[in-house]
């Protein structure tokens, strides 16, 4: 499919879309392009500057490419969701870091938007994580669903986050728990740019938490302990911000450690829950002190 819309010979996907953000992901496209190989869907991806072969790899592939400079994540997705032209009642919202297995590709293949599905509004997949090729099956990191399929302008990107990136769909949504998302971020593999990236997810969450302190932000999606994955997750982040300020990581980090059977990861699985679960949680306790502190000054 070229920049126009003119479709290619085979007949496309009816039923769903793919949308697929990338930054410098000559790396990770292609072997996400790859897994998605029999689909036939229309694919779309909204680039935010990539300055290595990643266009080229999409333009192969027949992708209808956009650009966005990027804010946030949130953001990203908002862009993406309103700015190409979807025709499929469905899109599936994936990072270039991710994989879809041999038994989501087939779920996939078998998926068509029919009775089965009349009254649901959103599938949530079953994501697996890698750190340094090491699946991070402890911890509370698996299972772990993300909402990634959803009726095409029902769902959209919750712009009250600052960094999480989720989609928020009303009605009814249902979860696929066999067949797997693979996310493995290859760049990752070198602490340094793990350390860079989460340093500056760090800002954008103690700007998001500092703005929540103020009542300048307030929650999209409906807190619920029992609810869906979503609706739990906020139910714990309201507990988090209730929780003591450079407390809270050492918490956290022995939940899943002890309580989540974290240390069952091995050496690499424990460097990931101390890195993701204590000192990022204790680098945003102290820049929100410091926000804190400067518009204090800035008052005065």
């Amino acid at each position: 499919m070229d920049v126009d819309g003119n479709q290619s010979p085979f007949k496309l996907n009816p039923h769903y879309s793919f949308i697929i953000l990338t930054y410098n992901e000559e790396m990770h496209l292609p072997r996400l392009l790859q897994s998605m190989k029999g689909l036939n869907a229309p694919l779309f991806i909204l680039d935010s500057g990539s300055t290595d072969n990643t266009l080229n790899i999409a333009a192969s592939e027949g992708a209808i490419t956009g650009y966005n400079s990027f804010i946030n994540h949130p953001k990203q997705w908002h862009h993406a969701l309103n700015t190409f032209n979807i025709t499929t009642p469905w899109v599936i919202c994936l990072d270039a870091d991710q994989i879809i297995t041999p038994q989501l590709h087939q779920m996939l293949l078998d998926f068509t938007d029919h009775e089965q599905y009349e009254n649901i509004n959103g599938i949530y997949f079953n994501r697996k994580n890698y750190f340094k090729g090491k699946w991070i099956r402890f911890g509370g990191y698996y299972p772990f669903y993300l909402l990634k399929m959803f009726r095409y302008g029902i769902g959209f990107s919750d712009i009250n986050e600052n960094m999480d990136h989720r989609m928020v769909v009303p009605g009814n949504t249902i979860k696929w728990k066999e067949g797997h998302l693979i996310e493995e971020n290859l760049k990752e593999n070198k602490i340094s740019f793990w350390i860079d990236k989460h340093n500056r997810y760090s800002d954008l969450l103690a700007v998001e938490e500092t703005e929540r302190i103020l009542n300048l932000r307030q929650q999209t999606v409906k807190p619920r302990f029992w609810g869906s994955p979503d609706e739990r997750t906020a139910w714990l982040k309201q507990l988090w911000w209730r929780l003591p300020r450079y407390m809270r990581p050492t918490l956290y980090f022995l939940y899943r450690i002890i309580f989540r059977l974290g240390i069952l990861d091995g050496r690499t699985g424990i460097i990931f829950h101390f890195m993701q679960g204590f000192w990022f949680r204790l680098v945003v306790d102290i820049k929100i002190d410091e926000l804190r502190k400067q518009n204090e000054d800035g008052q005065k």
